[in-house]
């Protein structure tokens, strides 16, 4: 991957020039508007980036871009990588040492996940404050330390808290509704759980559940980038009250939420924290 980093930044910095992005984006499932709240520059299908895979999830789409939100540079992935399409933590967590590379020093990340906590609701926001990653069955720091940074990195704090702070605030100052914090937990997916195993992540403290984002947070706290994230209450996974999962019904509950989101990471960026 060192050989396809290289080529990666290289390329990118062909087409893109002096164009010095300071946040990174991460978009989950079916949140992927936020991308036309870009002042685009430059679009690059992920398979013209060496050492890209493609999103292979029919809504997500496969497109790095740059430009501007609120006069600030960012760069955005339309698109993220999952553990069960078939791809390593590696290639998983590839594009945040790129974005690195190209100079971010911040990043946000956002995913659908089902609410374990019975005080959310559908198409709820949850900030995530901390989060489970032991039921992933792999970790893109494993193997020879060539990321750079500390090789034990600490995960005390791996979202930043000046970040959730402002969040907070944002929410607030916006009257925007439903934003709570909480517990996110990482599991392989494609499968949805059952009762017993929602019951179980609960137990250990798990406020919502999704099938993304950690491995992406764990490079960027490698990395030494300040995190924020962000999931999107889709559907309510409580044993006693639990309905058969429906993709439509998830899609339609995020693009509920999504304005929201949207809402609170542009404020982010353009307050430069």
């Amino acid at each position: 991957m060192e050989t396809q980093l290289i080529k990666a930044v290289e390329f990118l910095k062909s087409q893109t020039g002096d164009f010095l992005p300071q946040t990174g984006i991460i978009l989950g499932t079916g949140l992927s508007k936020l991308a036309d709240e870009i002042e685009v520059l430059h679009v690059f299908p992920y398979q013209q980036i060496p050492g890209f895979v493609e999103a292979t999830v029919e809504f997500h789409q496969s497109r790095l871009i740059f430009g501007y939100i609120a006069s600030r540079p960012v760069v955005c992935m339309q698109g993220r990588f999952h553990y069960y399409e078939g791809y390593n933590m590696a290639q998983i967590s590839f594009p945040v040492r790129v974005m690195h590379a190209l100079g971010i020093q911040t990043m946000l990340v956002s995913n659908a996940a089902g609410g374990l906590n019975p005080a959310f609701s559908e198409s709820s926001l949850m900030i995530i404050n901390d989060h489970i990653s032991q039921f992933l069955p792999d970790n893109p720091l494993r193997g020879k330390h060539n990321f750079g940074g500390d090789r034990f990195p600490d995960m005390s704090e791996p979202y930043d808290q000046e970040l959730i702070a402002a969040a907070i605030s944002i929410a607030n100052e916006l009257q925007i509704e439903g934003v709570h914090q909480g517990v996110y937990v990482s599991v392989t997916g494609p499968q949805l759980e059952t009762k017993a195993e929602y019951r179980m992540l609960r137990m250990l403290g798990a406020d919502a559940v999704g099938m993304s984002t950690i491995p992406e947070v764990m490079m960027a706290r490698q990395l030494n980038l300040k995190v924020f994230g962000m999931s999107v209450i889709t559907d309510m996974c409580i044993p006693e009250t639990l309905k058969k999962a429906e993709l439509s019904k998830i899609l339609a509950a995020a693009a509920i939420a999504e304005p929201k989101m949207t809402l609170i990471f542009k404020e982010l960026i353009k307050r430069n924290l």
